[in-house]
């Protein structure tokens, strides 16, 4: 008892160092000791195997807050097994992956793995500081939750597939039955803000700029709130050259998931590194396409390039405009494109278009059927289950009133959460 009230009044953020490099350990020592914001609890050369190892009783026994866990690149994967067993044993520590910026891989596995950030290996006095000032502005702070957004990413196959509209109206139906939606614009060159009638100060050009010094109030500053409280963190609104990092990306996802229930992006036509890595930091990616031979082509080829990264086994295509094509079925659409068919958004442009030009999303019409479809779409990916194994379990549309049963599709749900 003693123990405890001495460690209850220690000043500073208890943090454990855990590492294979006995002198790294030496070096991380004396940086956390020269923030004046944390101290050392616990130093440990090697990493935890599994649920009874010591090294987890020895962090509950020192009341760590934080865990330093350092990534070799040359052998990763002991390092992030650690940081999921730790996540896993001892949700309440918070843990910060430390490595090498230059390797996205590692940045993403980590993160998905439970990290909350990533530093650089070389990370500086200053760096520290503020890694650990954001970890104590969150303490204070509700999200601190067991609960985490999904993150939900709309793509389109080929330009003008409607990856946007969907994205919109998705959002603002998700809003409307969950609250506490955030619609994040990736696309080139944002059209999300025109679809929403909405005229942003701020931009995620912004947010990227800001992320050394963002927290939670920063990140709400820069929101442009939309009428049914939906919020909008909008597009660049001219042509740009940033290219975000796989650790800006992972700190930008970490803010949005601690305080949204849902995040919807829109990347449009959007195809490249960032891409992967955002849906690797996915839920779900939806795939938007046309049942016309040039998107279905493009589809494919899509599907082959997220198949490089693990983005991939979250895919599912959204049909839009659709119109039943006599002998051409969801199971020839699905071999075309090696990608499972969820949902089918119907052909109705005299609605959709007006709509588009005024900036009243349909989601919000629930009096005609391509509001009630997006509306689906939403109760779908909001209702979809999680299992065990922390899969998300989604039905495809055609799957449905057939009067068979059928095993249920999976997207893995993203253990990144950043943080959860």
């Amino acid at each position: 008892m003693a123990l405890n009230t001495e460690n209850r009044i220690m000043p500073g953020i208890a943090v454990a160092l855990l590492t294979e490099d006995r002198e790294q350990s030496v070096v991380l020592h004396s940086r956390v000791e020269s923030t004046n914001l944390a101290r050392t609890a616990l130093s440990h050369v090697g990493f935890p195997v599994g649920p009874s190892d010591a090294v987890l009783r020895q962090l509950q026994d020192q009341r760590a807050e934080i865990a330093l866990v350092c990534i070799d690149s040359k052998n990763p994967q002991r390092a992030i097994r650690a940081i999921e067993l730790i996540h896993g044993s001892i949700p309440e520590i918070t843990i910060f992956a430390v490595g090498e910026l230059s390797q996205p891989t590692n940045i993403v596995s980590a993160m998905r793995a439970g990290a909350r950030e990533f530093l650089d290996h070389n990370a500086s006095r200053e760096a520290l500081i503020e890694a650990f000032a954001r970890f104590s502005a969150t303490l204070s702070r509700a999200q601190r939750s067991s609960t985490k957004a999904r993150v939900f990413t709309f793509l389109n196959a080929k330009g003008g597939a409607g990856a946007t509209t969907a994205a919109v109206n998705t959002a603002v139906a998700l809003q409307e039955t969950h609250s506490r939606v955030v619609l994040v614009d990736f696309a080139p060159i944002g059209h999300t803000a025109l679809q929403l009638n909405l005229r942003p100060q701020f931009t995620l050009i912004d947010a990227l700029q800001n992320l050394h010094r963002m927290d939670q109030s920063l990140l709400e500053g820069l929101m442009t709130p939309y009428r049914n409280g939906l919020h909008l963190l909008a597009g660049a609104q001219q042509p740009h050259n940033a290219v975000p990092t796989a650790s800006e990306l992972a700190r930008l996802f970490d803010l949005l998931v601690g305080q949204y229930n849902f995040v919807v992006l829109d990347c449009s036509g959007r195809m490249d590194g960032t891409v992967q890595t955002i849906c690797n930091l996915s839920n779900a990616v939806l795939l938007v396409a046309q049942t016309d031979v040039v998107s279905l082509w493009s589809a494919g080829r899509v599907q082959a390039f997220l198949q490089e990264g693990a983005g991939h086994d979250r895919l599912r295509m959204v049909l839009n405009r659709y119109k039943k094509i006599p002998g051409f079925t969801d199971e020839d659409v699905e071999k075309a494109t090696n990608c499972k068919v969820l949902w089918k958004v119907p052909n109705n442009f005299p609605l959709i278009g007006p709509a588009i030009d005024k900036g009243s999303p349909v989601a919000e019409q629930g009096n005609n059927e391509l509001g009630r479809s997006y509306q689906g779409l939403a109760a779908e990916l909001a209702g979809a289950t999680t299992s065990a194994e922390g899969n998300l379990s989604l039905l495809y549309q055609h799957d449905k009133g057939d009067g068979k049963k059928r095993t249920p599709g999976h997207l893995v749900v993203s253990p990144m959460r950043a943080g959860q």
